[in-house]
C-alpha cells in the first residue's frame, strides 16, 4: 500500500472516528428518532445545500424520524464508507459512485432498494445502480461527456458537423483531424485531458472510445474474464487509434491540468471534456458540443454518477427505503441541475428546469446520455478492473507496444478476478 493511499486510509478513519463522535446515530445508522445520512459533498456547497434541503423537508414532514446529513470531502468519501463498514458503523443512507455499487453490494454493504417500478422506470437508466438483476442504487442526475469543438475550425476545414443522430463514423473523424492540423491555426487539433491523473478519469473518458471500436473492460456475458474484448483485435485497433492520435501530432502525450480552459483560449480546436465544463462553453464565441464518434459499433459515452443507497446493516431499513423514494421527485431532481452542470435524472425533471426541455439550449447531454450511454462494467471486480485499464491506457498513450501492454492488463484482471472468486471458477 503506498504511502498515499494509507494518508488516504488514516483520513478516512479519523473521519469515521469524527462523526461516530459527533452522536450515537452513527452507530449502526439510527438512535431511535434519528437516521445518518452520508455524502461526499462537503467540498461541493451547492449540492450539498441540496442535499440538506431534501433532508429538511423530510424531518419537518417527519419530526418522529429525522435524518442527519453528515458531509464528507470526495478524496475520502469511499475509503471512509470501507473503514465505517469494517467498523460496523455505516449510516443508513449513503451516497455512492455509480460503479463502486456492485463492489459494495457485493461486500454485503448495501441492500437491494424497494422501491416501485413505475417510479424507476421515470429515471435515465444509468441513473438506476443494478448487481446481478437487483437495484441497489438510484440518482438524482447524471453526467456526459461531449466533444466540444470551435465550429468554425470544422467550417474552415470543410468538415460536416456531426449530430446525435449522425455522428461522424471513425473515418470522417480522421480526416477532420487531418484537415483541421492542417489549417495551422491551433497548437493542439484534439486534447484528449490526459492531464487529469485520476485513475476514474481514464476508465470512465476512454473505455467507451473502446467499446465504440467493439471491445470492452471484460465480457459482460459471464464476466470471468477480459480475455478477447481487451486484447483482441477490435481492442487493438482502439489502442492504435489511441495511440496514433499522440504519433500524429493531433493529441499532446499529456495535457495540461486545465484541457478545457485550454480550449477556451484557443489553444485547442476540440477537447474531450464533460457537462461539468458545459458553463464555460459561453466564452468560446463559436463553440458547440458535439457527440463522440461512431468506430463501428455505435457512439458510447459513459454513464453512471453519484446515487443513493441504503446500507445492509440500518436497523430501520423501512424508513429509510420511504425516504429514498419519497425523494424521488421532479422538483428535488430539479434543484440539483439547476445548481449545478448536471443532468436532470427525469424528463419530469427536465421540464421544471429552463434549458432541459426538447430543443433547450442543454438538452444536447440528456439526450446523449439517453442515447448513448454505457455504464462501466457491473461487477464486483469493477476497483482492480478500471487502475488496470487505467494504466494500460497510459502506457499506451506514452508509446508502448499496445499487444503486450493489453496481454498484460488481460492477464492481471483474470488473475484478480479468479483469486477473489466473484462469480464462481
Amino acid at each position: 500500500m503506498s504511502a498515499k493511499r494509507t494518508l488516504r486510509w488514516g483520513v478516512a478513519a479519523a473521519l469515521v472516528a469524527a462523526a461516530a463522535a459527533c452522536g450515537s446515530d452513527n452507530a449502526g445508522g439510527s438512535s431511535g428518532d434519528s437516521l445518518t445520512l452520508w455524502t461526499h459533498n462537503a467540498g461541493n456547497p451547492q449540492e450539498l445545500a441540496v442535499v440538506e434541503q431534501i433532508a429538511a423537508d423530510w424531518n419537518a414532514a417527519h419530526p418522529d424520524k429525522k435524518v442527519t446529513v453528515r458531509a464528507f470531502p470526495q478524496a475520502a468519501y469511499n475509503e471512509a464508507v470501507v473503514s465505517a463498514a469494517t467498523a460496523k458503523k455505516l449510516p443508513c443512507i449513503l451516497d455512492t459512485d455509480a460503479p463502486t455499487v456492485p463492489n459494495w453490494a457485493y461486500a454485503g454493504y448495501l441492500e437491494p432498494l424497494d422501491i416501485p417500478d413505475d417510479l424507476l422506470a421515470k429515471q435515465l437508466p444509468s441513473t438506476v445502480g443494478k448487481y446481478q438483476g437487483k437495484t441497489y442504487s438510484v440518482g438524482y442526475y447524471e453526467a456526459a461527456l461531449g466533444l466540444f469543438a470551435r465550429k468554425s475550425a470544422l467550417t474552415a476545414a470543410g468538415v460536416r458537423v456531426p449530430t446525435l443522430e449522425q455522428p461522424w463514423t471513425g473515418a470522417e473523424f480522421d480526416q477532420a483531424l487531418q484537415k483541421v492540423k492542417a489549417g495551422g491555426k491551433y497548437p493542439i487539433t484534439f486534447d484528449l485531458g490526459t492531464g487529469d491523473t485520476g485513475t476514474e478519469w481514464w476508465t470512465y473518458g476512454y473505455s467507451p472510445f473502446l467499446q465504440s471500436f467493439g471491445g470492452d473492460l471484460i465480457d459482460r456475458t459471464s464476466y470471468k474474464s477480459a480475455s478477447g474484448v481487451l486484447n483482441g483485435d477490435k481492442a487493438l485497433a482502439w489502442a492504435t487509434w489511441m495511440q496514433g492520435l499522440v504519433k500524429k501530432g493531433y493529441s499532446p502525450q499529456k495535457s495540461s491540468a486545465d484541457a478545457f480552459a485550454d480550449f477556451v483560449n484557443g489553444k485547442s480546436a476540440m477537447v474531450w471534456s464533460g457537462i461539468w465544463n458545459s458553463g464555460s462553453l459561453s466564452k468560446v464565441d463559436d463553440g458547440v458540443v458535439l457527440p463522440p464518434p461512431d468506430f463501428g459499433n455505435g457512439a458510447k459515452v459513459g454513464g453512471g454518477s453519484w446515487q443513493w443507497a441504503v446500507s445492509s446493516s440500518c436497523p430501520d431499513k423501512a424508513t429509510a427505503m420511504e425516504y429514498l423514494r419519497t425523494s424521488l421527485t421532479a422538483k428535488n431532481m430539479a434543484a440539483f441541475a439547476q445548481k449545478q452542470n448536471v443532468i436532470p435524472a427525469s424528463e419530469e425533471a427536465a421540464a421544471l428546469v429552463p434549458g432541459w426541455q426538447p430543443g433547450g439550449e442543454k438538452r444536447f447531454f440528456l439526450d446523449e446520455s439517453k442515447e448513448l450511454a454505457m455504464v462501466r462494467p457491473p461487477t464486483p471486480g469493477y476497483p482492480y478492473l478500471t487502475t488496470t485499464f487505467a494504466k494500460a491506457t497510459q502506457d499506451i498513450v506514452a508509446g508502448g507496444d499496445p499487444k503486450q501492454i493489453l496481454d498484460r492488463a488481460v492477464a492481471e484482471i483474470d488473475r484478480d478476478l479468479k483469486s477473489n472468486d466473484y462469480y464462481g471458477f
